[in-house]
């Protein structure tokens, strides 16, 4: 085998492997539209600034405020369209860690995300001692398609598992999260 034939071998295992690093790395992508486990909402995930936020893009029940909140300044502001994953920085090809603001019990946890595979996505967190999980399912995307989520058969079909948040007494509900332009400006708002 002559010297440049060796070369062209090197070069085409060398392209095909970074074909496949690529593939793999376009693989996990955690942006999108992701029911809450028991599907009484959505969360819209985006990249601002090299960082991962999620959103409440869709509340089964809307009407719900942050009444929790350890801060009584922010009690009353609507869960819709508040973010509660909060500036995830990938640490690994599909792993994201940072943390996430729960408006059930006004406390933040330590987090990471990672896929499962492209349609659902497992968050794992930790408060002190005290550590769960959970599975969210890829939902359609966008505002269009959450607000025909209170109409069609994309809505639950079962009740959700968990009573309402309090002031959650109005049906289903759309935050304005079209493109990942408009999350990350409803981000840049919080700050």
């Amino acid at each position: 085998m002559t010297k440049n034939a060796r070369a062209f071998r090197k070069f085409r295992y060398a392209l095909a492997g970074l074909l496949l690093t690529s593939v793999s790395a376009l693989a996990a992508d955690v942006t999108g539209e992701w029911w809450i486990e028991g599907k009484f909402g959505r969360v819209r995930i985006e990249k601002c600034n090299q960082r991962v936020w999620g959103l409440i893009s869709w509340e089964q029940a809307s009407g719900a405020t942050d009444y929790n909140n350890p801060d009584p300044s922010k009690r009353t502001r609507p869960t819709l369209g508040m973010p509660i994953l909060l500036g995830l920085k990938q640490t690994g090809q599909n792993r994201w860690d940072g943390k996430v603001y729960s408006p059930e019990d006004g406390k933040t946890w330590d987090i990471n995300i990672s896929l499962i595979n492209q349609n659902k996505l497992r968050l794992q967190g930790c408060l002190l001692f005290f550590c769960g999980g959970q599975v969210w399912d890829r939902a359609p995307v966008g505002y269009k398609a959450n607000q025909a989520a209170g109409n069609n058969d994309l809505a639950p079909t079962a009740p959700p598992s968990k009573p309402l948040p309090r002031g959650a007494t109005k049906g289903p509900k759309a935050a304005h999260l079209e493109s990942a332009k408009d999350v990350c400006k409803a981000v840049a708002a919080t700050m």
